[in-house]
């Protein structure tokens, strides 16, 4: 029996996961690896470590089956969109460490292109809006603070990757320089009308065409692996961001149809068919993916601390020992207490785009305890997620009627709960919540002929759907309160 292989490069831990013939997960292996803060509001990531930790998860799960890569019929790749790496052509050693989508030092520069009126031209040609999340000017800022980095990129010495591309290019050891639509799509230098690297964006952010990864659908045969550490031959089938692979793994492959995935962020997503819809409401319109000729696009809300707040509140303040612990704690209070919890860590994504907003904490009293805390952190990413459901309506004229949930958080019944009472939808959880591999496996196996898209649909299975039970003065309440705290949250940083 052959499998397909995921590599799901996520922004806190590589895994690997094997699925067979009927699309069921057979084998995973997971490995966190080093976050890095070297100044307030940056975020990067060691690149060599994370392929090394890939590698790790790879062996694993190969030793666990005792397989060969004779035995793995394809690889589909899924990773962390945005973080930006920039490495030597010649040596293949990163130049910087990664710089990871949540880092916001470029945020000044974003701020001075804005004032000078270039938002417009970016979302006309991208779909995006100016922002340090995107790649555009991590590139620019590694151009422009390495010592000679510029000139051996105007050389054609650089290569820039974002972390899917990178491992394409460890895995053949150099042969593919490549990314797909999805990915491109998330630079801020790539035209979603037409579909190529747009030269007035390459102009505008002083980055030299040569760097560029060639840019191939989202589910093709690209190439064969050849790195010693994991092996020869294996067929690299697919390509995906990670949020662009949870729509796929979650079947929204009709117009209409939404998924959110709560990872280290939360990620609301509607698909909206071959048509480009353009955001009124401070949305980002992406591709979602390129099946043969087929381009589907999709409208995206993102929030930058989803799951990653539960982790703060683990590692940073310490107030439980596994995160599998927050719902526990969380739910041996009746309510928050008051207490309302603004997750600006990193920013506000949309509909605020405040780079300059930071965390809060709001309503703390004699009587406030940690579980009043933990659990305003948890309701947190839903008040975040209910706002991009609010906007996502508003830019598509129709209210979303149904809501397919993923990630890690999602496994927190409380959490999934009180986003169906904030929402008033139905909020659907899957059998397997591991869509985003399950994603990169599919397209893997449209790419090599064992699936065709319309066989698919009999694969999704619902494990469990939540309705709110909420009064709608009890939601409006809480979503005044919201609000406030928000508000007071803004433009923090100066």
């Amino acid at each position: 029996m052959q499998y397909i292989l995921a590599i799901d490069q996520g922004t806190s831990s590589s895994r690997c996961m094997l699925y067979d013939r009927q699309a069921r997960p057979v084998a995973l292996a997971q490995q966190e690896f080093t976050q890095l803060f070297p100044a307030p509001g940056w975020v990067e990531h060691n690149a060599e470590e994370i392929w090394q930790t890939q590698v790790a998860v790879f062996r694993q799960v190969m030793s666990e089956r005792q397989l060969r890569p004779a035995d793995i019929a394809g690889i589909g790749i899924t990773n962390q969109r945005e973080t930006t790496v920039v490495w030597n052509r010649r040596t293949g050693k990163p130049i910087y460490n990664a710089i990871v989508w949540q880092d916001r030092r470029t945020a000044d520069v974003c701020d001075r292109l804005i004032d000078a009126g270039l938002e417009a031209m970016v979302q006309a040609k991208t779909g995006l809006l100016i922002d340090a999340y995107f790649s555009a000017t991590k590139v620019r800022w590694i151009l422009d603070h390495v010592d000679g980095a510029r000139a051996q990129a105007e050389r054609g010495e650089l290569a820039f990757g974002t972390v899917d591309t990178w491992l394409v290019w460890k895995l053949t050891q150099g042969e593919l320089h490549i990314t797909d639509v999805s990915n491109a799509s998330r630079t801020m230098l790539y035209n979603i009308e037409q579909m190529r690297w747009d030269n007035d964006l390459l102009d505008l952010f002083g980055i030299p065409a040569a760097m560029l990864p060639t840019v191939k659908s989202s589910c093709e045969v690209y190439g064969l692996t050849s790195h010693p550490d994991v092996g020869e031959g294996m067929v690299i089938a697919a390509l995906a961001g990670d949020q662009q692979a949870a729509l796929f793994g979650q079947l929204c492959t009709e117009a209409g149809m939404a998924k959110c995935t709560y990872g280290t962020g939360s990620f609301l997503m509607m698909n909206t068919g071959a048509k480009r819809v353009h955001s009124n409401h401070r949305l980002l319109t992406t591709i979602a993916w390129q099946i043969g000729d087929e381009v589907v696009y999709a409208l995206e809300g993102g929030v930058f601390i989803g799951g990653a707040v539960i982790q703060w509140l683990r590692d940073g303040l310490q107030l439980f020992e596994q995160a599998s612990d927050c719902e526990t704690l969380a739910g041996s209070v009746a309510d928050n207490g008051g207490v309302f919890f603004v997750p600006a860590l990193t920013g506000l994504g949309a509909p605020h785009w405040d780079s300059h907003a930071r965390g809060a904490i709001f309503g703390i009293t004699r009587g406030t305890t940690r579980a009043h805390i933990t659990r305003a952190a948890l309701e947190s990413i839903a008040f975040q997620v209910d706002e991009l459901l609010q906007t996502l309506a508003a830019d598509s004229g129709e209210a979303v009627l149904q809501l397919r949930v993923d990630g890690g958080a999602a496994v927190n019944d409380l959490l999934v709960q009180f986003q169906a009472d904030l929402a008033a939808i139905e909020v659907v959880r899957p059998d397997d919540l591991e869509t985003t591999a399950l994603g990169a496996a599919y397209l893997a196996g449209i790419a090599l002929g064992w699936w065709r898209l319309d066989d698919l649909d009999e694969k999704w299975r619902v494990e469990r759907s939540f309705h709110g039970t909420m009064t709608s003065d009890q939601v409006e309440g809480l979503k005044k309160q919201w609000r406030k705290a928000v508000a007071r949250a803004k433009n923090w940083a100066e």
